[in-house]
């Protein structure tokens, strides 16, 4: 296996229709910090050196538990934010020799990942998945994505 990058979709947030506030500053629900805290014994293994996120609140707090664990800072980075799969990929590209863990949105996933499949030749599955809380594992050989695999997530228990 060659280094690999995680990419994660942000924990459940709840609707956005129910939040009054700026959209950015949507925390995440019970159930998205319990995915949050699941992250830390899925992203163990890969022994992650750098946190990045979206600049959105269910971003930051989806990596939080897990920089924390790591004795990281998750940096928020305004390529990773909603709209912006062009500059993700872009970044993305980037960190293909690092072992980082990234967080952001479906739409951007989404994207990153298509763009993946198509260049990289990247093997998806016949349905890729991408629930909220979920990690792309992609593993790069010099200087290439050269393997892709999903983790769905996991939600610690909470002993309640």
């Amino acid at each position: 296996m060659g280094v690999a990058l995680l990419l994660v979709r942000h924990a459940h947030a709840g609707a956005r229709k129910d939040w009054q506030g700026e959209d950015r500053l949507r925390p995440l629900s019970a159930r998205g910090r319990r995915q949050a805290e699941g992250l830390v014994a899925l992203a163990e293994p890969f022994a992650c050196q750098r946190m990045l996120s979206s600049p959105y609140e269910r971003c930051l707090a989806t990596l939080r538990p897990l920089a924390e664990h790591l004795s990281l800072r998750v940096e928020p980075l305004e390529e990773l934010a909603e709209g912006n799969a062009t500059s993700a990929l872009a970044l993305v590209r980037t960190l293909v020799d690092e072992k980082v863990a990234v967080c952001t949105h479906g739409d951007v996933l989404a994207e990153v990942l298509v763009a993946l499949a198509d260049e990289d030749c990247l093997e998806l599955g016949e349905r890729p998945r991408q629930a909220k809380g979920s990690t792309w594992v992609l593993e790069s050989r010099d200087g290439r994505f050269a393997a892709a695999s999903y983790l769905p997530p996991s939600e610690a228990s909470t002993g309640r």
